[in-house]
């Protein structure tokens, strides 16, 4: 029997904070919101923690990655047996989720946060997260990934990124 102690969820959570998204690596997965909820059950061996995650987007091709990192990181950690990492489709990730600091970081990696009910495909209006003004134009739907858009700043003439709502 370990004598460890079993981490508690908030500590689990903290771990998951340093997990870097694949697709945008200055931000967590939980700094995206995508943590939905974690359980953790003390085992003979250790603690058996659950960790039910949200994607940021339906078909993300990176939910692969993501469940290996998170599952690596949390299987590190003192008094941790084991760790199931599942993707629910019960709930909707929204972008509310984004924590303050994420939406801080997805600017300075030079990607527009989502507004609060914004629409999928809107026509301008997404803040440049290079100088900041809503003088912009969406060029396409389709971005380097299938979570994000191409736009273009018709006031700073930089092209961004900006992450579908």
């Amino acid at each position: 029997m370990s004598t460890l102690t079993a981490p508690t969820p908030a500590q689990v959570r903290a771990v998951i904070d340093t997990v870097p998204d694949p697709e945008m690596p200055p931000v967590s997965v939980g700094e995206l919101g995508m943590v939905v909820d974690v359980r953790v059950e003390r085992g003979g061996d250790g603690a058996h923690v659950a960790i039910d995650l949200v994607p940021t987007f339906s078909g993300c091709p990176a939910t692969r990655v993501i469940r290996e990192d998170v599952t690596s990181a949390v299987e590190a950690m003192d008094g941790v047996d084991s760790a199931l990492v599942r993707f629910v489709a019960d709930v909707v990730w929204e972008p509310e989720r984004i924590s303050e600091p994420g939406r801080a970081k997805l600017r300075e990696f030079g990607i527009a946060p989502p507004g609060s009910g914004q629409q999928l495909l809107s026509i301008g209006g997404v803040r440049c997260p290079l100088c900041g003004s809503r003088n912009t134009t969406a060029e396409s739907p389709f971005g380097p990934t299938p979570c994000r858009s191409t736009n273009h700043c018709r006031d700073c003439r930089n092209p961004f990124e900006a992450i579908k709502p």
